[in-house]
């Protein structure tokens, strides 16, 4: 079983929808992160806090799955487009307005995520981790790892955080992270400038 590289070379051998994250399971390939997670969580029949057999909770995980795309999906990837990719790749940096409108709908997001999924309970379904806060997790270290944190003044969820680090293990969390956490060293890279010419117009769109 292997996941497909980011490029849509490999990831088109992997998914034909070419994009990455992509999974090859023998003769098998599927293509987005969530559908992976559940695929994987059911064939190696992981522990039911992952994804409980309880169908109320399941639903839960599943509410806050179909949320997470239009909402924190929607908004904390872009702060490292903003701040790294962009930048690195057309040579100039964008205006801050852009990065205070992507914070402000992000912050909307987080007010939602505390309020409706976190409320009072340890994790988003209750007192276990679930998929649904790795899903959150991984999206909201993003800003992080651009010097937007997302964590801070915000003492609800940054107690979450320190509850899903506890929960998957202080160092493989961080190892998951290290390379959202360091995004910034890219800035230093050289790029080739064919793909800096090629790519520089699609972004500025």
């Amino acid at each position: 079983m292997s996941l497909g590289p980011s490029n849509s070379e490999g990831a088109g051998k992997a998914s034909l929808l070419k994009k990455v994250p992509a999974l090859k399971d023998g003769d098998f390939t599927l293509a987005e992160c969530t559908a992976i997670l559940l695929y994987l969580s059911r064939k190696y029949n992981t522990p039911d806090h992952w994804y409980p057999s309880d169908i109320r909770k399941r639903a839960q995980v599943d509410e806050y799955l179909s949320w997470h795309h239009a909402n924190i999906r929607a908004n904390a990837p872009k702060t490292m487009w903003i701040k790294v990719l962009i930048p690195l790749f057309t040579g100039q940096p964008l205006p801050s307005e852009k990065l205070q409108e992507v914070m402000e709908g992000l912050s909307t997001s987080l007010k939602q995520f505390e309020e409706r999924f976190l409320q009072d309970k340890d994790f988003i379904i209750g007192s276990e981790i679930s998929l649904a806060d790795l899903v959150a997790i991984v999206e909201l270290m993003q800003p992080v790892g651009v010097g937007c944190d997302v964590f801070e003044d915000r003492p609800r969820l940054m107690q979450w955080r320190r509850r899903v680090e506890e929960a998957v293990g202080k160092e493989l969390f961080f190892q998951a992270h290290e390379m959202i956490l360091n995004i910034k060293e890219l800035s230093n890279i050289q790029i080739d400038p064919q793909l800096k010419a090629h790519l520089a117009p699609v972004l500025m769109k």
